[in-house]
């Protein structure tokens, strides 16, 4: 890149930062907000997401979903960060996008994954998203766990890791819905996941046998309760 490319490329983001800066600074009406999110510039799409004061239409939610996966991490961020919000006001603005969600709980940025959980909490008591959303959670769940049992170091560290880090969010988000499955499928992937090499993948198993009773997956627990590390013996 030269000289001249690279005045020019600082001057777009300049002027980026300045709109955005703006739509910060000063008050503007809802709609100016939607439009901005539907044809601004990365900052700006950025910037008016986080002015929102509500949504209460579904196109609102739809424009809102669709800036969840699929764009710049600076949007996704910023509407994680709002979802919560939103989804406690309206959660039935938000229960037809369970494909979306499962795309968003293992974003490749960890506080887009926890924010999108705490935005379920608000929309898993609706069984038209969640029988669709577990069934397919479980699926893609299991089918990790499998690989991650039979992980080769010779795949490559940087690989291993990319599909620990989706198993790791994945259980998270079963955790928050664990009583909805069914027991034998959930013992069925618990019996997966409580061998996997990984500690973080051991924990949360433990973490999720810690919803139901001790008498419930007791060769599971017990198994569990005997790990050699310490923060998956710890529930």
């Amino acid at each position: 890149m030269n000289t001249n490319d690279l005045e020019i490329l600082y001057n777009k983001h300049k002027k980026d930062f300045e709109h955005a800066l703006n739509i910060y600074e000063n008050e503007y009406s809802h709609a100016d907000l939607i439009e901005f999110i539907k044809n601004g510039s990365i900052a700006e799409k950025q910037a008016a997401v986080l002015k929102l004061d509500f949504i209460n239409s579904q196109s609102d939610a739809d424009l809102l979903m669709d800036n969840l996966t699929g764009c710049d991490g600076k949007i996704r961020e910023a509407v994680s960060f709002r979802l919560p919000e939103f989804a406690a006001k309206n959660p039935k603005l938000f229960i037809k996008y369970w494909q979306i969600f499962l795309e968003a709980v293992i974003d490749i940025n960890g506080n887009i994954c926890r924010n999108t959980i705490n935005a379920l909490k608000y929309i898993k008591n609706y069984s038209e998203f969640t029988q669709k959303f577990c069934k397919e959670l479980l699926i893609r769940t299991y089918t990790l766990a499998t690989k991650a049992k039979d992980f080769d170091i010779q795949d490559g560290k940087y690989k291993i890791n990319k599909e620990i880090f989706k198993l790791y969010w994945y259980l998270e988000t079963i955790y928050e819905f664990a009583e909805t499955f069914d027991y034998k499928e959930l013992s069925s992937l618990l019996l997966q996941t409580k061998g996997v090499t990984d500690y973080t993948i051991r924990e949360k198993t433990a973490k999720i046998l810690s919803k139901f009773d001790d008498n419930q997956f007791e060769s599971i627990r017990r198994n569990l309760k005997n790990d050699e590390n310490y923060y998956v013996r710890r529930f």
